[in-house]
């Protein structure tokens, strides 16, 4: 999978250096698969959660961090679309952002 924009992760990090390491590892990971469909996330993320228009949401650091990506599978693409502390994440629509 191509993972669109690390920056976005990095700035991330560098402002919650609590979670670096396990973002690095994720994107690592992600950078290294070929997710055909949900099954694929399911089996690497059992507690990743499913959106309508292919969004994914990852819990990072024991479910303090949110991460919602959308997923393109025939291009092997992944777009980060939000990253943020829990309570940031029950403020947004993750379906639209």
């Amino acid at each position: 999978m191509r993972v669109i924009a690390k920056k976005i992760l990095r700035e991330f990090w560098q402002r919650h250096a609590d979670c670096e390491q396990q973002l690095k590892a994720w994107f690592q990971e992600t950078s290294k698969s070929e997710w055909r469909n949900t099954k694929d996330i399911k089996n690497e993320y059992p507690s990743a959660s499913f959106l309508a228009d292919n969004r994914v949401v990852f819990n990072i650091k024991g479910n303090h961090y949110r991460l919602v990506v959308k997923i393109n599978y025939d291009y092997q693409m992944v777009w980060i679309r939000f990253i943020g502390m829990h309570s940031e994440y029950d403020k947004i629509d993750a379906t639209k952002i």
